[in-house]
């Protein structure tokens, strides 16, 4: 199978001159193209930190990770900057859209910064609004829809780009039960009938119960890292 993330043996440690204290510590870890994984642990285990690592948000004070071969650990921030562009979609808690933007300009702001011609930006933006199933919220700004609204509108800004996979630091947290499970069957149908990779940072047993992979985070370290049903069974 394809690896797309390969993180070895990262750590990120606070207070090094005195008492260190590891957000991260020491963490391997290894995801294939496809899979559907669900990071968990308690409020400060780190979860958040190893998403930003992950992500290029963030630089870990020990080891390496390769996206797709690639060690952005050893990258300038200017280089940082254009590969989280071309290669990561995030989806954050807080929908973090403009809200001077209709829902299409947010989602078409990314591609602009990629300089993707007009022509193209509008054909994937309908096709991505087709998959959210909001094709008639194009010209809404974000105050004019709800929270699930608003998050499935993320989903689509991260996907403009055609990334080699999501980001989604607990995604379904501001969401009631019904447009939290609207969510994650656009998540799931995406990754099952396009092979996008995700990896969510959760306290959601909604999320959790989707995932075919759980990892669990406790003081920084993978204590336990759990299959539920292999990559390649839930795509046959």
């Amino acid at each position: 199978m394809d690896t797309v993330i390969d993180a070895h043996n990262i750590s990120k440690v606070y207070n090094r001159n005195t008492i260190p204290v590891y957000a991260v510590n020491n963490v391997h870890l290894h995801l294939n193209r496809g899979e559907f994984t669900a990071l968990v642990g308690p409020s400060g285990s780190g979860k958040t930190t190893l998403l930003n690592m992950i992500g290029g948000l963030d630089k870990p004070d020990e080891g390496n990770i390769f996206i797709n071969g690639q060690d952005i650990t050893a990258l300038s921030a200017n280089e940082l900057i254009d590969f989280r562009l071309r290669n990561i979609g995030f989806v954050f808690q807080s929908f973090n859209l403009i809200p001077v933007l209709t829902a299409k300009e947010n989602v078409e702001f990314i591609m602009q910064l990629q300089k993707m011609d007009k022509k193209d930006r509008d054909e994937r933006v309908l096709q991505l609004f087709q998959q959210i199933e909001m094709v008639d919220k194009l010209d809404e700004r974000p105050s004019r829809l709800s929270g699930g609204q608003q998050q499935r509108v993320a989903v689509a800004r991260a996907l403009a780009t055609k990334p080699q996979f999501i980001l989604a630091d607990e995604p379904t947290a501001n969401l009631d039960s019904k447009s939290a499970s609207n969510l994650l069957d656009i998540m799931a149908k995406l990754n099952k009938e396009e092979n996008i990779t995700f990896l969510f940072s959760t306290h959601d047993q909604r999320v959790i119960d989707r995932a075919r992979r759980v990892i669990t985070l406790v003081d920084g370290r993978i204590i336990n890292d759990t299959a539920a049903v292999s990559t390649a069974h839930q795509q046959a």
